[in-house]
């Protein structure tokens, strides 16, 4: 009886002659665009100034370079274009985008020919690898070039060996022998490039399960050899070592090359030549290998962990390896939120493990393409229509305020606390001296207040607006967890470090929630953090300095649970001053009584309960989206302005004046915090990203006011200072209070005396504040009544009267 036959589903022939026709021919919009630049002749004739002594050696035999250079017309084909570039040696990678040959097998089907070519691939990605290199091994042009020294060692080797294989045909057909069997090279050993599928994108034409990104935890054992795409976020990058695609041979008695291509994690290395010449000669040859003859790809293992948001409850986050090869090594970060789209294969346990392993296997991910979700700031671009807006914006005057408004508009006032984190995203300057001292740009903010008043939700709209934002809590974090932990590597069987939250945000920010349930031991980490910026290990043999560059956002609530004003802030906070030294900005936030702003709170709240959103902003105001954020941030930290001379002497006099109103504060036992040469750091970071924020490349004066303005808020909400928290909220005693607390933060100040300020100065920070003219005259008149204050100069000056300041307060009027 004869068996039965089964037909095959799919023609491999006619697909691989389909994929020929495809990248022989498919064109693009982008590929016409390139030809419609290319006419114009932008490189004139591709000559160039610099003079090179190989070009001598060519006599302008390289046809590749020349086409590189625009000397001969490129092919109108998109994918030839790529396939000439890597015969020319510029790119050693060929990606073929399902999204143009879903187009290419639309105008097939037209005619009444399915071939089902994306489909194929979707579902047999790892097989259809192989048969798309060999239509491309036929399509890709030949490298007519005499070679040289400048080479790589393969393409001098094939080359000898084929004209050495040519003159010994010639001899044995001169000699009417038989002919010698000619080398066969491996098409791995061939192919000077790496071929990758890129998958089709979620708003294409197609629809398939495969194009849309997975959790972890939603891939299945039917999806083995499926293209699929997962979106995770990366926990760990090993180092980028060679993995051996074909391994090279000769033996010593015959001379003969053996090519072993290793497919395999594991293989057996040849010993014995297996050449015809010795086995017909049962002589045994030992063949050693030759490395530079043999073929090497860059590997990578990447860990990817499922996000939080696509955690079940009660479960915890699932991993998945990644392997990638080629060009894919180095394009990931330890800390990046990425699609993987790649092919999902088991890997079977060998030797020992796999008989305590059973019948089960290990799955990773080949990876094919990789989607970063959010860009660094250097790696954005903006569109033509976002820099117009934002230079309209910017001649406005008020970006400062509409995108203060924008950090966490569903969160109800905070308008100073949320100036300085947008000021935290921006960031100053970092400055490297000489001789390798730094002096870092990053902003810290430290949150310190009662519990309900947001401070949680804020660190968590800044960790989605920041590009590498790491969220993390005081108890659940460990001082290893935070800085570095020591485990084996299991690929290279090596002791390595893990970074920890610190080392995952470096280059971005660091949100540590209940900071003040840490454990002094875990939270003496953070300091050399805070201030170096690195962290110093030394364990299990390993002694370095990894990179922390990360500004720290903290959040904690007072010792007691809620702010007890009978004891002092020291008692309150109950932090170690050595680490609230290194915040720049530190903002005591309370919750008191008061019947109108309890009011809007409590409007602001239901109306986002009811309708999902933050209400619209009074009057002109803009609300920014993160993602708008973002982008607005990505062009301030562009720029890096400078501080002229002018402006250092008026930081100067500002710091004199902070000092000496320390004096008098330790004198009436009413300090706090201490200035200090890190204030004056902190106030330079402060001023430098308000001058960014103007896009500008000089640091002003009023930069230098409201750094000072936003260090002296933070300040004066530490002391229960009551006489704010109470009395009448009209018009004239806002801005008294805010013409005092520029006398107190020495902004504005003519530096003649103490407490004469700048009228023109003032006027425009009142104003600035959305306050009239007619109401800052009233105020004026009304204080000037009192003796508070009277103006001087044919009105150029405020000048303060000597009084105590327990006689300025509000309830006296």
């Amino acid at each position: 009886m004869a068996l039965l036959q089964h037909k095959f589903i799919v023609n491999y022939e006619e697909q691989q002659a389909a994929f020929e026709d495809f990248l022989r021919n498919f064109k693009s919009s982008s590929t016409e665009t390139e030809d419609a630049l290319q006419d114009l002749h932008l490189d004139g004739d591709g000559t160039s100034d610099e003079y090179d002594f190989m070009d001598d050696v060519e006599d302008g035999a390289d046809a590749a370079r020349t086409r590189q250079r625009g000397g001969a017309p490129r092919s109108k084909a998109k994918y030839m274009n790529m396939l000439q570039d890597v015969a020319g040696r510029a790119t050693s990678q060929v990606v073929i985008d399902l999204d143009d040959l879903q187009d290419y097998e639309n105008s097939l089907d037209e005619d009444g020919t399915s071939l089902h070519l994306v489909s194929s691939i979707e579902k047999n990605a790892n097989h259809y690898v192989e048969i798309v290199s060999r239509a491309v091994d036929k399509v890709l042009p030949t490298y007519d070039r005499d070679t040289n020294f400048k080479d790589d060692v393969l393409d001098i080797i094939m080359s000898q060996r084929s004209k050495r294989n040519e003159t010994v045909r010639q001899q044995m057909e001169a000699n009417m022998d038989e002919g010698v069997p000619e080398s066969l090279f491996p098409p791995e050993l061939t192919r000077r490039y790496t071929l990758n599928f890129k998958p089709i994108t979620p708003s294409g034409s197609s629809s398939e399960k495969g194009s849309k990104a997975m959790a972890v935890r939603q891939v299945r054992g039917e999806q083995l050899g499926h293209l699929i795409t997962i979106r995770g976020i990366t926990t760990r990058v090993s180092d980028v070592k060679p993995s051996v695609q074909v391994n090279a041979y000769s033996c010593d008695r015959c001379g003969h090359e053996i090519f072993q291509p290793v497919t395999t994690k594991q293989f057996k290395p040849l010993v014995e030549c297996t050449s015809e010449d010795c086995q017909k000669n049962n002589a045994k040859g030992q063949l050693f290998l030759s490395t530079r003859a043999s073929k090497f790809l860059p590997f990578q293992e990447v860990k990817i962990q499922e996000m939080a948001d696509q955690v079940p409850v009660g479960h915890i986050p699932r991993q998945l390896t990644v392997h990638c090869h080629g060009a894919l090594t180095r394009q990931i970060n330890p800390g990046d939120v990425v699609d993987i789209a790649g092919i999902f294969l088991p890997t079977p346990y060998t030797g020992f493990k796999a008989i305590r392993a059973g019948l089960l296997t290990d799955t990773y991910l080949e990876a094919q393409y990789v989607h970063q979700h959010k860009k660094q700031y250097d790696n954005m671009v903006l569109a033509p229509s976002t820099i117009r807006r934002m230079t309209e914006l910017e001649q406005s005057g008020q970006l400062y305020e509409y995108l203060s408004r924008s950090i966490a508009p569903e969160i109800f006032g905070h308008l100073d606390v949320k100036k300085a984190l947008l000021l935290q995203l921006i960031g100053g300057v970092t400055k490297e001296m000489g001789d390798g001292m730094r002096i870092r740009g990053d902003i810290n903010v430290c949150l310190m207040g009662d519990p309900g008043v947001a401070k949680s939700q804020l660190l968590k709209y800044i960790t989605k607006v920041a590009p590498r934002g790491v969220y993390t809590t005081g108890r659940g974090s460990s001082g290893v967890g935070l800085t570095a932990a020591v485990m084996r590597d299991p690929v290279t069987d090596e002791m390595v470090l893990e970074g920890g939250a610190l080392v995952l945000a470096d280059n971005g920010l660091c949100c540590i929630d209940e900071f003040d349930k840490m454990d002094d031991s875990d939270r003496t980490a953070i300091h050399e953090v805070m201030e170096q910026q690195t962290i110093s290990i030394s364990k299990a043999g390993i002694s370095t300095s990894l990179n922390a560059r990360t500004a720290i956002l903290a959040a904690a609530n007072p010792l007691y649970g809620r702010y007890n004003p009978r004891i002092s802030p020291v008692e309150n906070i109950n932090l170690p001053a050595a680490l609230l030294s290194r915040f720049d900005c530190l903002f005591l936030i309370l919750d008191t009584p008061n019947r109108d702003a309890d009011e809007e709170l409590a409007r602001h709240v239901t109306h986002v309960h009811i309708h999902n959103k933050h209400p619209e902003p009074q009057g002109s105001g803009l609300i920014f989206s993160p993602n708008e954020v973002r982008q607005w941030v990505a062009r301030a930290r562009s720029f890096r302005p400078i501080v002229p001379k002018q402006v250092s002497d008026y930081l100067v006099g500002a710091y004199v004046r902070l000092r000496q109103q320390q004096k008098r504060d330790e004198a009436g036992k009413k300090t706090f915090t201490h200035t200090s040469p890190r204030t004056l750091l902190g106030i330079l970071r402060l001023s430098q990203a308000l001058a960014r924020l103007r896009f500008s490349e000089e640091v002003i004066t009023d930069d230098v006011d409201e750094a000072l303005r936003l260090t002296e808020v933070s300040k004066a909400s530490l002391y229960d200072d009551s006489r704010d928290r109470r009395g009448d909220q009209s018009a004239s005693t806002k801005i008294f209070n805010l013409i005092r607390g520029m006398r107190e933060s020495g902004a504005a100040a003519t530096g003649e005396g103490r407490g004469e300020l700048d009228l023109k100065r003032v006027r425009e920070r009142v104003l600035a504040k959305g306050f009239t003219v007619q109401q800052l005259e009233a105020c004026l008149n009304e204080y000037a009544d009192l003796d508070i204050w009277q103006t001087a100069a044919e009105g150029t000056r405020l000048v303060f009267i000597e009084t105590d300041d327990a006689d300025m307060g509000d309830e006296d009027f």
